[in-house]
């Protein structure tokens, strides 16, 4: 699989070539070497490859087309294109273009190496990236550890991970690294007042809590994700087009398991704790019905108007549960509604949070870290959406408008008691495959909220 290796004499020179300046690149060739690269037509265009053989057709290097800032602009990670195509061995980059980012190109470097093989064997790139310069190897490792982890958990069908196997999974991740564990199971959830989890889990059978705690200093973190294993929606059944990618219901809980394994790989001083609902919306006699009125463990009670809106559910007891250790900062992490998606599509999560500050080191470390964020208003005119006439909260507002915000909305109002708080409502899912994006399960988020993290640890 592509990897990060230190400097050596065998690594052959990788040549990144803007558009606007192969000519001058070109002219720098020994002469048979250029007339090779005009032959086979190379202009720097991005995404454009070459190897370049010696005087005895041997391989002496490559050429990767370096583009221009508009269209590298248009990926997330760019020379991770080539890292598929190379052959095998390490490879040195001998020029620094504008536009280069060592950190976030040696990350797709690295994540251009995942394949999802559980079930089938298949091809993983092998090219070795001497580490650049301004990158740290050790830093960018763990980086792609986590994601990997994130998106082996999305990948897995839920006949696979169900709400046990995501609790063994969270469990491995704290017995790695001396962290607390506890789950609380199907009746004990009415017993400790968690009974939004266990109406949403019951008809599958198999509802839990988890909670993992590390750390013993430092400010209080809490992270809340939606561990919605299998969606058909309950009641409210989806069509079946819409129940083909709702394995990935769960993107939440594995994007806060890779930003947990991250702050615990990292050492950093905080007062981590993760709590994920687990849970299956499943049809049976006893699944929870739309009209029902339910109390969540703050109190409230809740209309459901429609029982696919589950996720927000799961997450408002985990959320006031969060709350009263009284965290510095709490974020739910949730796939939880296709209203995002309409406004934003799938690559940029829409992020909500009240507080300017806050807001934009999240912002900034998702620039920095390769983990794209918008920030949407919490909107308080849109209070009312959220209020109907027979409960304190409806859990599917009719109409559909705002659908994203009314949903941060009503999360808010579980969160209440943390000092900040903030929501992402993430796909954790790639579309099509695109340099350092295999198809299939992201972790998205977690890169955005452990360099956050980081920045409140230090103060």
């Amino acid at each position: 699989m592509t990897r990060l290796v230190d400097d050596t004499p065998s690594a052959l020179p990788l040549h990144l070539v803007p558009e606007a300046g192969h000519e001058s690149w070109k002219a720098d060739l020994p002469e048979t070497m250029r007339g090779w690269v005009e032959n086979c037509g190379f202009v720097g265009k991005l995404g454009q490859w070459l190897l370049m053989p010696d005087a005895e057709g041997r391989v002496a290097g490559a050429a990767f087309g370096w583009g221009t800032s508009e269209m590298r602009a248009r990926r997330i990670f760019n020379l991770a294109a080539v890292a598929r195509r190379l052959p095998e061995g390490p490879w040195r980059i001998v020029s620094r273009p504008e536009g280069l980012d060592p950190l976030i190109e040696s990350l797709g470097w690295l994540l251009e190496g995942y394949r999802f093989d559980r079930y089938r064997d298949r091809h993983r790139p092998t090219a070795a990236l001497v580490t650049p310069a301004g990158a740290d190897r050790a830093f960018v490792e763990r980086l792609s550890r986590a994601e990997f982890l994130a998106r082996d958990l999305v990948n897995t069908p839920a006949s696979d991970l169900g709400p046990a196997a995501l609790e063994a999974a969270a469990a491995d991740l704290a017995a790695a690294h001396g962290a607390r564990f506890r789950a609380v199971r199907a009746n004990d959830l009415l017993e400790e007042n968690l009974p939004l989890i266990h109406a949403v889990g019951r008809a599958a059978g198999t509802p839990r809590l988890i909670d993992m705690s590390w750390g013993e200093r430092g400010p209080r973190i809490t992270i809340a994700g939606k561990g919605v294993c299998f969606d058909t929606g309950g009641l409210d059944l989806k069509p079946s087009s819409a129940m083909n990618l709702m394995k990935k219901d769960m993107g939440g809980a594995a994007a806060a398991l890779a930003t947990a394994q991250l702050v615990m790989e990292s050492g950093l001083p905080v007062r981590l704790r993760v709590l994920i609902p687990a849970v299956e919306n499943a049809v049976a006699g006893n699944a929870f019905r739309p009209g029902d009125i339910l109390k969540a463990r703050n109190g409230r009670t809740i209309e459901v108007n429609n029982t696919d809106a589950e996720g927000r559910l799961v997450l408002a007891d985990a959320l006031a549960l969060g709350a009263e250790d009284k965290p510095d900062f709490m974020v739910s992490l949730a796939t939880l509604t296709g209203a995002a998606r309409i406004a934003l599509g799938p690559d940029l999560p829409p992020l909500y949070c009240d507080e300017d500050d806050l807001a934009g080191q999240i912002l900034a470390q998702g620039r920095r870290l390769a983990d794209p964020l918008w920030r949407m208003p919490l909107w308080p005119p849109y209070e009312k959406m959220i209020e109907p006439e027979s409960a304190d909260l409806d859990n599917a507002p009719r109409g559909g408008m705002a659908g994203s915000i009314t949903a941060a909305l009503f999360l808010r109002r579980f969160a209440e008691g943390t000092r900040r708080y903030a929501h992402l409502d993430i796909y954790a899912w790639s579309p099509e495959p695109r340099p350092g994006l295999a198809r299939g399960g992201l972790g998205q988020g977690s890169r955005a909220l452990f360099g956050t993290i980081e920045e409140l640890a230090r103060g």
